[in-house]
């Protein structure tokens, strides 16, 4: 395999690898409940979607204590 003659720069590598860090996904709030949900996403707190229920959310069961 060919080889490179020289080490590449570590601020070579910073520029090559700066497109690839990572985001916080965007959040918007419920129009059902106002918690907030993954856009485009069915939300975890009420199960509603497009102004409907879509699925059932189980209320959450309290631990004895």
């Amino acid at each position: 395999m060919a080889l490179p003659k020289r080490k590449y720069a570590k601020a070579r590598q910073g520029k090559r690898r700066s497109h690839l860090a990572l985001s916080i996904p965007t959040l918007v709030d419920c129009p059902q409940c106002h918690s907030p949900k993954l856009a485009h996403h069915v939300c975890p707190t009420c199960g509603s979607y497009a102004g409907r229920e879509v699925i059932e959310i189980k209320s959450p069961k309290k631990k004895p204590g």
